[in-house]
């Protein structure tokens, strides 16, 4: 390729317009709108991986854009009546579709990789821990710009009329949005039998990940074959349709898309816990004594640390035996919907856990404690105020001797509710000492089990 002509290809068509459309709203819908992108350990300036998952969500509107810009690309040649013109020179077709796809890959790619420098400037601010295993993320996020882009190209060459590059962008719209609502998903049951979805294979040809709860959670190594292979068959097309001169080249340039979305189908992994895994390396413990977080995490160890044991001498003084020996970031990953699963023998906790994300010092203590009397069953995903609050503020105030307000939004308790659990709190510290214990070990069995009612336990009812 003439590295001049594909200057004047820069300087002269609309695909340094096409990097700008994408970057000024990806910046916008980070910067300007409040959303979860900004908040806990999955924030897209506080790890790696989420930078590159988070920066990949904004693809459900980047992408379609991405082929909307493309398809104007492609009327270039319609719209100024020049096509039969360029036919007739001897100039091969193949080279000038490749000038113009590879001036609209460059400003997408730059567009986007810009993005993540942006993130990644601010990461390496936040984080003491560093990797390359997000990089595969954002590279297949780039592919999909670029093939998008093409795929427009081609389609609006074989399609000139004004109408194509919205249809083509409200169509990837669509076909995105049915990925993460209905086509993309099936429909599972909890052990519980509430009813739930988890994504299937078919919602990978999104270019939208689902959004992930943890920091150490990315995607699989089939995954990013299976999607490469996918958005090769999808650029091979694009650019098929740029070439073809006939109805049939046309018809014979769908193959490849064809192909690769077979092909991909075959490759991606049907299993939600095979398509978002746990990265081992990330979730690896550092650990200061009895107390231990994530490779993630390191740096809030210093602060975790004092608290954390300070918070197993107060249960094992309240407990004796049955007290937990260990303070532990929590790196199960369960399906949206199912029932967290505890340890009698470990306190767990998550950062962005509403007890302990705010939580500095003494305070921070009595959120360990909390957690590890009544560590909470509300489903994963979800949110509530119930049985477990109430139970974790009366158990708290048992440990300590007294009742102590826990941090948080979720975790204040209304008025009428206070009141209650300070009426069970002083009949349980009025029971004799044995008394008291039993009610704690029946409180914590059915805490720690999500079977029954701990509040319920504590006041005395029939499933003590």
């Amino acid at each position: 390729m003439n590295g001049r002509v594909l200057r004047i290809e820069l300087r002269r068509s609309v695909a340094p317009w096409a990097g700008v459309v994408v970057l000024v709203p990806a910046l916008t819908f980070l910067y300007v709108l409040d959303g979860t992108w900004w908040s806990g350990t999955t924030a897209w300036t506080a790890q790696w991986t989420p930078l590159a998952m988070k920066t990949r969500s904004l693809l459900f509107y980047l992408w379609p854009l991405a082929i909307g810009l493309g398809a104007l690309q492609g009327l270039r040649d319609h719209r100024s009546k020049m096509s039969e013109l360029l036919t007739s020179t001897p100039r091969p077709a193949r080279h000038r579709a490749a000038t113009l796809a590879v001036a609209t890959a460059i400003t997408l790619a730059s567009a986007f990789a810009f993005l993540v420098l942006v993130g990644g400037v601010q990461v390496l601010g936040h984080t003491e821990y560093t990797h390359l295993g997000w990089l595969p993320v954002s590279l297949v996020g780039v592919l999909f710009l670029v093939a998008g882009a093409v795929l427009g190209m081609g389609a609006a060459r074989a399609l000139p009329s004004p109408l194509t590059p919205p249809a083509l962008a409200m169509g990837a719209l669509v076909f995105t949005a049915l990925m993460h609502m209905s086509l993309g998903r099936t429909e599972t049951s909890t052990a519980d039998g509430l009813t739930s979805t988890e994504p299937n294979r078919v919602s990978l040809l999104s270019p939208t990940p689902e959004d992930v709860r943890e920091a150490f959670v990315t995607l699989s190594a089939p995954v990013h074959v299976g999607q490469t292979i996918w958005l090769l068959g999808i650029a091979a097309t694009g650019f098929a349709l740029l070439v073809a001169a006939t109805p049939r080249a046309r018809l014979t340039a769908l193959t490849p898309v064809l192909a690769g979305a077979v092909i991909a189908l075959l490759v991606l992994p049907s299993d939600p816990r095979r398509m978002y895994v746990v990265d081992k390396a990330a979730s690896e413990p550092v650990c200061d004594g009895p107390v231990c977080v994530t490779k993630t995490q390191q740096a809030r160890l210093a602060d975790l640390a004092g608290p954390g044991k300070e918070a197993l001498r107060l249960l094992r003084g309240a407990l004796g035996d049955q007290a937990p020996d260990s303070v532990r970031e929590n790196t199960a990953v369960l399906p949206e919907g199912s029932t967290p699963r505890w340890s009698r023998s470990t306190v767990l906790f998550d950062f962005d856990d509403d007890l302990v994300a705010t939580a500095k010092g003494e305070e921070l203590t009595w959120a360990l404690i909390a957690k590890g009397m009544v560590p909470g069953c509300t489903p994963v995903g979800w949110s509530g105020m119930g049985g477990d609050e109430y139970a974790r503020t009366v158990a708290l105030g048992w440990v300590l001797g007294d009742l102590k307000p826990l941090g948080g939004p979720s975790a204040r308790l209304p008025a009428a509710a206070e009141a209650e659990t300070r009426t069970v709190w002083k009949e349980l510290m009025a029971l004799p000492r044995a008394e008291q214990l039993s009610r704690i070990n029946a409180m914590r069995a059915a805490a720690l089990s999500c079977e029954g009612d701990p509040f319920d336990v504590l006041s005395g009812g029939a499933s003590r």
